[in-house]
């Protein structure tokens, strides 16, 4: 992987007050490999050597719409190495190819092994098995949340994002808001949207950044994956409104929390405000078949 030439823009999201809004479509970076996972991956693999080995293999781990498998199996296809999904629910395994995301993973010729919930929660007795029958791969962390990826996130930032009072991003396993805090200018204040309730997540965001400068807040809406009819409506409106479209799972529950912290006066007045759209559009198709089957409203996706 090589650092892409373009340059990531950076829009305003016209919101009333004094509070300015920008969002960084981190979501554009590749078309493939898109927002955070790219920059989770970026040192992970180039500091792998594939070449060097007479049996590379990618192994990582996920749940059904996991961004992250979606983007290791690119990543795979695209570095010619094969990749292997370790993957939560064992039920998956007869009816994976009714999934979007397992059915581009697939199609982007990753293999899968489904587990049980309990043997997935043991990631350290599955990860040492994995090594054992497979020396010389490269086993990344579920969501890439490592010390490589933490580094790989510095990327994200540049002299333009110096300007923001406030840096913003939406927090699964916590390696891109580690990687904002251990890199962020000095002054800046980071703010992580959790998607997910976990209570050790703090620890961990600290340990990997080197740091305590950050916040975490509860962005859940019900729980990790759960998405709820004011987060649809918050996406859709969102699209129609400022013509971005994100996913249900994270960038679209950071934003809406935005908002009502916009509204509710927490941003001191004058404040610049940056947050940063992670990608994970390739979940919609997902999420909108779960949508369908309970009858309720879908995300609006606009086809090109």
């Amino acid at each position: 992987m090589r650092i892409p030439e373009i340059e990531i823009p950076v829009v305003q999201i016209p919101v009333p007050g004094t509070v300015k809004l920008f969002m960084k479509r981190e979501d554009l970076i590749h078309p493939e490999i898109s927002g955070n996972k790219f920059w989770k991956l970026f040192y992970n693999i180039s500091q792998y050597q594939p070449q060097h080995r007479e049996n590379p293999l990618l192994i990582t781990f996920g749940g059904a719409y996991s961004n992250h498998i979606a983007a290791v199996s690119a990543l795979g296809r695209l570095a010619g190495i094969p990749a292997l999904g370790i993957i939560r629910g064992e039920e998956l395994e007869y009816r994976w190819f009714h999934n979007p995301t397992l059915q581009y993973a697939h199609e982007n010729e990753m293999k899968f092994r489904f587990v049980t919930r309990a043997e997935y929660r043991d990631k350290e007795t599955l990860t040492l098995l994995l090594q054992e029958q497979f020396p010389e791969a490269l086993i990344i962390p579920e969501g890439g949340t490592n010390e490589a990826a933490v580094q790989g996130v510095q990327h994200m930032l540049n002299e333009q994002t110096k300007r923001f009072d406030y840096l913003c991003t939406a927090v699964g396993t916590g390696g891109t808001v580690a990687g904002l805090a251990k890199f962020a200018a000095a002054g800046q204040r980071v703010i992580g949207y959790k998607t997910v309730a976990d209570q050790s997540l703090e620890r961990k965001v600290q340990s990997l950044a080197g740091t305590d400068r950050f916040e975490l807040i509860d962005a859940t809406f019900g729980g990790y994956g759960k998405i709820s009819d004011e987060i649809i409506r918050f996406i859709n409106d969102f699209d129609e409104e400022y013509g971005i479209l994100m996913d249900p799972v994270y960038t679209g529950k950071m934003m809406a929390i935005i908002f009502k912290q916009i509204e509710s006066g927490y941003f001191p007045d004058g404040s610049s405000v940056l947050a940063f759209h992670t990608g994970g559009l390739q979940g919609i198709e997902g999420a909108n078949e779960l949508l369908r089957k309970q009858k309720r409203q879908e995300i609006k996706v606009v086809k090109s």
